[in-house]
């Protein structure tokens, strides 16, 4: 492996060598994917620039013509299409670094030094661009992971010097982009508890649009860190070019969307430096996290299977593993339960026929019972009241019913009405002088603090340590920080960073010791989904909504960012809408159920009952097939959508009334995707209501070119609000 690794960097270096020539005295620098190439170039002054990102060329020594190809007005600065923009010499733009050195000096002035590329494996390539200041010992390290096959970057810097004392880093972005093309158009995401993921669209106009996020946790509460921008036009399913962004990091994040006086994009991503100047000290190293981005040129559609496959290969945990269905208590009995009721609900739980019982928030605390959401949180000893014989007598009363037991915690908040806050006030993030300002009636533990990250991870240890065979976590995180300063750290400015490396280092902890046990990643709904998080946990929890119709519309906008295994989905007594209904639209993830399951009646007992086989027949289409996109709730009265496996022999399609004015409903086909032309389909429905009857002629096939062309109906209207059929190739 290191014979290979040196091969590529002579390799790379040598036609880099070749691009060069005293003519015109500059470095080429092609970072290339699969289908798409960007390119550096360090010029006879070493000023590193980007001076393309798209479509490869076949012969990469004509990138080297690019620079001169362009007629725009003159760039006085020569700095807007740096590859990282530094501040205080001649940059006049937003830029991606600003610093104080340890003389008090705010220029800085970053130059091309040199750069490796090491292969990891066939499709992984890491290049590391090398810059240093030349009058201050200041240095920057770019790196660019890109995974070929997927069209994807993770761009991340690291950050160091030997100055004689500590330098300020005021702004520390991951990644600076530099696009041209007409025009720009950005969709971006907004939201808050329960309205999670409302896009955005809007033509990017001169100046700087932000996104970003000052609650510390929680990040994606209000506006998340991800996005996309049309190339061009607004961004199409099918068609056109769009880049995907995404911040993998759970705290802060900035995003400038800078349409500069040439009219080109700069993109500048990374933590917010929101009250979080850094005091970087000589020889120590700042890591930002990653940004990532992906570039399409068939639309939104190839974009999203694309990073649903990255995803599943190299980011989510057990991206390609198995997922447990589960029952969950919090509806069917919110805080009021005791021994004898959970375990009427674990025998629902074998009933229905799922794999796992979860238990809810409400199972701890004893001078300050969890009665309600008011006290309690911070104490994680079970109460005695509820739980006389502990939570072992459940994990034994699972197993009698032939399913597992999972768990809820939150364990880095604390409630001002527990013991745990009146022995350690000083793990608390508050301001000594100010009062106290609760969210959900808590407040957030410092985990800076290297005795509350041992706490945290106690918490979890001594949850399987007492009980081995549990098997799922639910790890909720309610609160975002106010009044926020920590007793532990000297430098207040250093917060918002360290509790971030906090919860990361007792993530490390609980997987080092527990790799494989799946944990959903809650946050009151999708505030802190991201792909840092996601190396943690087997799934996330994209709303406490869970009316379906609304799900719907969720589910569609996560659905652009996140594979299908990792989005939990939850039937509940949300919405009007019927049982049926409920249960399909749940099916398009990772399944579960909180309801009542006794109280159901005979028909709707045996529909879920029926339901789940059929999941679990089908579930491996979902989870690692491709996803098409057919038809778009906000545009149409049909949503539809489906998932169609490698082979394009197997399929699922869901579609669903979202409109229901004028006898709306599926009045015309829709056009299948993904399909092979050549191949004769069947289609049949499935998660058929005892007593009801379909209206589809599963013995009829069609050939992959007709359904993608002329399209199949589900036949949906008021009476038929939800259909799932599977589509199977005939031999």
């Amino acid at each position: 492996m290191r014979l290979k690794i040196y091969k590529q960097q002579f390799l790379f270096c040598l036609f880099s060598l070749l691009l060069s020539s005293p003519a015109i005295a500059q470095t080429i620098i092609p970072i290339e994917s699969s289908t798409n190439a960007l390119v550096l170039q360090a010029d006879k002054n070493n000023e590193l620039a980007i001076i393309y990102f798209g479509m490869k060329l076949s012969n990469p020594a004509e990138y080297a013509q690019i620079a001169g190809a362009s007629r725009q007005a003159n760039d006085f600065s020569r700095m807007l299409n740096a590859a990282y923009t530094p501040s205080g010499t001649k940059n006049v733009m937003e830029p991606a670094i600003t610093v104080i050195h340890a003389d008090g000096n705010t220029s800085l002035d970053l130059r091309y030094v040199d750069q490796t590329v090491a292969q990891t494996d066939e499709n992984v390539k890491l290049y590391t661009i090398n810059l240093k200041d030349p009058v201050y010992p200041f240095s920057v390290k770019l790196h660019y992971k890109v995974y070929s096959k997927e069209d994807i970057i993770e761009q991340w810097s690291v950050i160091s010097h030997e100055e004689n004392t500590e330098v300020s880093l005021h702004k520390f972005a991951s990644a600076n982009l530099y696009l041209k093309a007409d025009e720009f158009w950005l969709n971006q995401y907004h939201g808050d508890w329960a309205r999670e993921m409302n896009p955005e669209m809007s033509k990017l106009t001169h100046g700087i649009k932000t996104l970003d996020s000052k609650l510390g946790t929680r990040a994606n509460l209000l506006q998340p860190s991800v996005f996309m921008i049309g190339i061009g036009e607004e961004p199409q399913e099918d068609a056109g070019s769009v880049l995907y962004g995404a911040m993998e990091w759970s705290g802060n994040f900035r995003i400038d969307l800078e349409l500069d006086f040439q009219d080109n994009l700069r993109i500048i991503a990374g933590m917010n430096n929101y009250a979080s100047t850094y005091a970087l000290q000589p020889n120590e190293e700042f890591e930002t996290p990653k940004f990532l981005y992906l570039l399409s040129h068939n639309g939104k559609g190839e974009a999203s299977r694309k990073l649903h496959s990255w995803a599943r290969e190299y980011k989510l945990l057990d991206g390609k593993g198995d997922r447990l269905t589960l029952l969950n208590n919090w509806e069917a009995t919110y805080f009021n339960f005791n021994e004898e009721k959970l375990f009427k609900l674990l025998k629902d739980a074998s009933d229905l026929g799922v794999d796992l019982f979860l238990l809810d928030d409400g199972w701890f605390a004893n001078k300050y019972p969890r009665n309600s959401d008011r006290s309690g949180l911070g104490d994680w000893q079970v109460n005695k009241t509820k739980l006389p014989n502990g939570v072992g007598s459940l994990v034994k009363e699972a197993r009698k019913n032939d399913v597992k037991f999972g768990i809820w915690i939150e364990p880095e908040m604390v409630q001002p009405k527990s013991e745990l806050y009146e022995n350690h006030p000083d793990w608390v993030i508050k301001q000594p002088k100010r009062e106290e300002h609760y969210f959900r009636n808590q407040l957030v533990l410092d985990l800076s603090n290297p005795e509350v990250q041992d706490f945290v991870f106690k918490v979890v240890d001594d949850l399987f340590t007492e009980n081995p065979e549990l098997a799922y976590i639910k790890w909720d995180c309610n609160s975002v920080i106010y009044n926020a300063n920590s007793e532990y750290l000297e430098n207040q400015s250093h917060l918002y960073i360290e509790y971030v490396r906090g919860l990361y280092n007792v993530l490390e902890r609980v997987r080092a010791k527990y790799p494989t046990v799946p944990m959903m990643l809650c946050s009151g709904g999708g505030g802190r989904v991201d792909y840092a998080a996601l190396q943690y946990f087997t799934e996330f929890w994209p709303s406490d909504n869970t009316d379906p119709l609304e799900r719907i519309y969720m589910q569609w906008e996560y659905s652009h960012f996140y594979p299908a295994i990792s989005t939990a989905n939850h039937v509940t007594e949300w919405g009007r809408q019927p049982l049926k209904f409920r249960v399909d639209v749940a099916m398009m993830g990772k399944l579960g159920f909180d309801i009542v399951v006794h109280e159901l009646e005979d028909n709707d007992l045996k529909f879920c009952q029926d339901a789940l086989k059929n999941y679990n027949e089908i579930k491996p289409i979902i989870w690692y097939g491709d996803l098409y996109r057919l038809a778009d709730p906000k545009e149409n009265s049909v949503a539809s959508l489906m998932y169609v496996d490698d082979d394009k022999e197997s399929g699922v399609i869901f579609s669903y009334l979202v409109n229901n004015r004028y006898g709306a409903g599926s009045k015309l086909p829709i056009r299948l995707k993904g399909l092979d032309p050549d191949k004769q389909y069947s289609i049949t429905e499935i998660n058929i209501y005892p007593g009801r009857r379909t209206r589809i002629d599963g013995k009829n096939s069609y050939s992959g070119e007709y359904l993608m062309t002329i399209g199949f109906n589900p036949e949906v209207s008021a009476r038929r609000a939800s259909v799932v059929c599977e589509i199977t190739v005939v031999e």
